[in-house]
């Protein structure tokens, strides 16, 4: 065994980072980390090419993400750590597999943390036309940045409160949408089930625009990850990571699917215009006064959130690639307070240089790079799912009390996921519109994965060289 090798034992490290994090703000992470504007505005698209069959693509798209947040959720408990699913497949697979999802998933972060500034400022910019677009994106990543700097219970406390609006915006919409079905809102009267069954049926594109809804939808579940990498910051991470996730995933299941069946039940799927929030509609049709202005409130918090949790996530990871050996030793000093503030800084320093891409060549540089990562996601499932086949064996051997949160039906339901993981790259090559994401995403992770082979290549060529003669 090499010296640098991974511990055989699967119980975690200790960690130098700060344990500044509540239960409440893992909770919340949980629950609003993947509510976003893939959501409020996305949804969209998806119901433009299923119906009201929606509804069974985001059960079908929500249950994937739900076992792999049960399989993460299972060896996060057992060996908590900031770099969570890279440690865990530096452990199950070799270097060379921590060492590319680590890094694949801190690009991911960092490009998506542009779209979402951007985002963010094109809202404020409507609100503000006078002050420019570039100066509210700044104004943005300062006012984050600083809160990453701080203690990290500042981080908590921003997400908990971002996260809690989120919530309550969406429990306060499925409260309306039920009231307006039932016919007990001013005005209203109970609409029954036409608007499943008309214009064309529930599957009025068959299973196929159902299967279309899931490549849709999918990658709006992206963003539970963070809830582990957050998990090795709080007194007792092994417990609330397993409250955590076993919170959050049916929580989430229930607003995303049960707020599109509040969609579609209230509204024909063929009144949905390209662009426009599913959600503005609905509230415009039961009265809500000012209903777009409010929907652009919710979705600039959700910019914001996602913003401030990728910038959080991104740090921690490039951080855990520090400590061991895959990224540069100098972003491993740590605050006073714990807070590993150069590893902050390097994340938002490509942060906004992705930033400057997408506001001077959002068609060209930018886009190639977001559909570089378009796709990375899936393959961060899918070494999570490899992971949990090969530690589950060993922590049971080793360390069977560290085993507090299990996996469903192990291990056929894991390898189900990982078959609908394959199906879903599968049916994206054959999407024209989809098929440049799996393309781009495939170089970048060939990419990453030749990087990681040479340097493993080097490092056996190294240990196993003879030892210079001494006179």
């Amino acid at each position: 065994m090499r010296d640098d090798a991974p511990p055989s034992s699967p119980l975690a490290q200790p960690e130098p980072l700060s344990h500044g994090l509540k239960q409440r703000h893992l909770t919340m992470l949980g629950l609003g980390g993947v509510i976003g504007a893939g959501l409020f505005v996305g949804s969209g698209a998806g119901i433009a090419v299923a119906g009201p069959g929606i509804v069974l693509s985001y059960l079908i798209a929500g249950t994937l993400a739900m076992l792999v947040m049960r399989m993460l959720g299972e060896m996060s408990a057992a060996m908590p750590a900031s770099g969570a699913f890279s440690v865990h497949a530096e452990r199950a697979l070799g270097r060379w597999a921590g060492f590319s999802v680590g890094w694949l998933y801190w690009f991911l972060l960092v490009v998506v943390l542009a779209v979402e500034a951007t985002g963010a400022a094109r809202i404020a910019n409507g609100w503000v036309p006078g002050f420019p677009q570039w100066a509210w994106v700044l104004v943005f990543m300062l006012v984050f940045t600083a809160a990453n700097l701080a203690a990290v219970k500042n981080f908590g406390e921003f997400e908990f409160w971002f996260a809690a609006l989120k919530v309550g915006a969406i429990v306060l919409f499925l409260v309306l949408g039920v009231l307006a079905i039932a016919g007990w809102l001013p005005d209203t009267d109970p609409v029954g089930l036409a608007n499943l069954t008309g214009q064309g049926g529930f599957l009025p594109h068959g299973a196929e625009g159902v299967v279309s809804g899931v490549l849709a939808v999918v990658f709006a579940f992206g963003g539970l990850e963070v809830v582990t990498i957050a998990a090795a910051e709080t007194e007792d991470p092994a417990r609330n990571v397993a409250r955590a996730v076993r919170s959050a995933v049916w929580r989430i299941l229930f607003f995303y699917v049960g707020s599109m069946l509040v969609v579609v039940t209230l509204l024909p799927w063929t009144a949905m215009e390209p662009g426009r929030s599913p959600y503005v509609a609905v509230l415009d049709a039961i009265g809500v006064p000012a209903a777009g202005q409010i929907m652009n409130v919710v979705v600039f918090v959700a910019l914001l959130s996602a913003l401030n949790a990728n910038l959080y996530g991104s740090s921690r990871m490039v951080f855990s690639l520090a400590e061991r050996g895959e990224a540069p030793r100098g972003l491993l000093r740590v605050s006073a307070g714990g807070v590993p503030r150069r590893a902050v800084l390097a994340s938002v320093a490509f942060g906004f240089v992705s930033v400057l891409l997408n506001l001077k060549w959002p068609d060209s540089v930018f886009l190639y790079m977001l559909n570089a990562v378009g796709a990375v996601l899936l393959f961060v499932w899918a070494l999570i799912a490899v992971s949990q086949l090969r530690l589950r064996r060993r922590i049971e051997r080793e360390a069977p009390e560290t085993l507090t949160l299990r996996m469903w039906g192990f291990p056929w339901l894991t390898w189900l996921a990982l078959a609908a993981m394959a199906a879903v790259v599968v049916l994206m090559l054959t999407d024209e519109g989809a098929r440049p994401q799996v393309l781009w995403s495939a170089a970048a992770t060939a990419a990453v994965l030749l990087v990681a082979w040479v340097r493993e290549f080097r490092t056996r060529s190294t240990s196993s060289a003879p030892s210079p003669k001494r006179n």
